[in-house]
């Protein structure tokens, strides 16, 4: 029998009732089901809830909302290897694998071994001097803070000077983050199963205003070098203010996302649907 984590959306009443619903049918077929604390009081299954799900070896995840959903389930799970398998319960779902009404014959493909692994590369992203580091799958960002101005940020690769982009921030994306928020800022479109760091610059105020793309095993160091701060947002969570002097890291993370897919992945396919790139 299978031991599943199930990680839902938590402001989407459909998410709950499909969450609710697979963990009843999971748990009739034997399986053992454990949800995030929140998770499990928001579904109605307060007696499936673990407070710390690091470690547990599930052998299968389960994410079900959208595209945020995701990247929330893949932090919990990512760093112990488990598969995740995503349930489109939300907007754009760019990221998700199947439908709701296509989850119990996906689950039991998955149990019957007919499936894939897809290995999406993390970025491993520190605060330099500090201890310890944060983990994304799309994105670290360095921008000027809600009331602040253009920020100046110095770019270190591999321990070699660069250069100093005066710009209101700096995205360093993963090819899945390819199409999130570096998007927006005119970063180029990478297939999500390549390995390689993407810097783009928001907003510059200077000529240059590219994309810079680099080997997979580059460490970038982006320093805070004036005296307006900078806020690091890892996969739109904010990590904090970074003040003159301060500095972030970022490497490629040893924890690959590992999602759960059925079929080869059409990529171009996926991205003129879920943009609504028709032919003419």
């Amino acid at each position: 029998m299978a031991r599943v984590l199930v990680a839902v959306h938590q402001h989407r009443s459909e998410a709950l009732d499909v969450a609710a619903q697979t963990a009843d049918w999971l748990r009739a077929g034997g399986h053992q089901v454990e949800l995030p604390t929140t998770d499990a009081v928001l579904v109605g299954r307060p007696e499936l809830a673990r407070a710390d799900v690091s470690g547990v070896g599930y052998d299968l995840a389960l994410s079900i909302g959208g595209d945020g959903t995701m990247l929330r389930t893949v932090e919990l799970v990512a760093a112990d290897d488990v598969p995740v398998l995503g349930v489109n319960a939300g907007q754009l779902g760019y990221l998700v694998e199947i439908e709701p009404d296509a989850l119990r014959p996906s689950i039991e493909r998955f149990l019957a071994g007919e499936h894939h692994i897809e290995q999406r590369m993390r970025l491993d992203v520190r605060r330099h001097g500090r201890d310890g580091s944060v983990q994304a799958l799309n994105e670290a960002v360095l921008e000027k803070t809600p009331s602040g101005h253009t920020v100046r940020l110095a770019v270190t690769v591999d321990g070699t000077y660069f250069m100093t982009f005066a710009a209101d921030g700096l995205i360093v994306a993963t090819p899945t983050g390819s199409t999130a928020y570096a998007l927006s800022a005119r970063a180029p479109v990478v297939a999500p199963t390549h390995r390689l760091l993407v810097l783009t610059p928001v907003a510059p105020h200077m000529l240059f205003d590219r994309s810079l793309v680099f080997e997979p095993t580059s460490e970038l160091r982006l320093e805070v070098c004036s005296w307006r701060p900078a806020e690091l947002y890892v996969d739109g969570r904010s990590e904090g203010v970074l003040s003159a002097g301060d500095a972030v890291v970022v490497t490629a993370s040893p924890h690959p996302a590992r999602l759960v897919t059925f079929e080869r992945r059409d990529f171009l396919g996926i991205l003129k649907h879920k943009f609504g790139l028709n032919d003419r």
